[in-house]
């Protein structure tokens, strides 16, 4: 299991807040990374803010009948003991391959995420007991629910390593946005590369978006040609 990092500096959480998914994945483009946005990862609730968190990262493989059993949750091994590693303004992503027909998670493991200060729980699969789940308070982003445990569909392997989830790799300690838009990845290494590039398109787009109120054509506007990017500049020293 890897070293636990530093938590995220608070005014990191803060500017990330205010922006957009979506703006971090082109951000991320313009760096090359085309694959950074977890297929599958929904807003259990419409309406949950847009947090921000480091990856804590566990991992299921396929189920295997002499391992996936109501016994394997009594191991120190087990989702029961990774929840009790999470540290507080973490961010919980789950790899469970996709796999819809075995909740990974029910209300009670929930709640005591929601008790150890977790931000979030992001997986490519699904919950179970969803109405407790909601009334956990814990910001959920999943790919549906289902009855059925974990151990009907998958085997818990580990916590804090390199993972697959939705199709993106996730290394512990990763930064993870999510909103309405899903869960994106900026790798940690990015971080502050990425940071004051998306604040800037944040603002030259919200320009364009003032523009476009004013009935500017988007031809040279959106993408900005010399001329439009003149008059944004301009603008900034108003």
């Amino acid at each position: 299991m890897s070293v636990e990092a530093q938590p995220l500096d608070p005014q990191v959480i803060e500017t990330l807040k205010g922006i957009t998914t979506a703006t971090l994945t082109t951000v991320l483009l313009k760096k090359g990374l085309r694959n950074v946005w977890l297929r599958g990862a929904k807003p259990l609730k419409p309406g949950q803010p847009r947090l921000v968190g480091r990856a804590f990262t566990l991992r299921f493989v396929p189920a295997r009948e002499d391992l996936a059993t109501p016994e394997s949750w009594a191991s120190p091994k087990s989702t029961r003991g990774a929840i009790e590693a999470m540290p507080a303004g973490c961010i919980a992503v789950v790899d469970a391959m996709g796999v819809k027909d075995a909740g990974i998670f029910g209300d009670i493991l929930c709640a005591r995420m929601q008790k150890r200060g977790v931000t979030a729980l992001i997986t490519d699969g699904v919950v179970r007991d969803v109405a407790g789940v909601l009334g956990t308070g814990l910001p959920v982003w999943c790919d549906g629910y289902a009855a059925p445990p974990s151990v009907a569909g998958l085997t818990f392997v580990d916590w804090q390593e390199p993972i697959a989830c939705g199709g993106v790799a996730v290394f512990p300690n990763d930064i993870i946005v999510v909103d309405d838009d899903g869960a994106v990845l900026i790798p940690q290494a990015l971080l502050e590369a990425v940071l004051p590039l998306a604040v800037e398109q944040e603002r030259q787009e919200a320009w364009i978006m003032g523009e476009i109120d004013a009935g500017v054509p988007l031809p040279g506007l959106y993408p900005p040609n010399e001329a439009t990017k003149a008059r944004y500049e301009a603008s900034k020293k108003k």
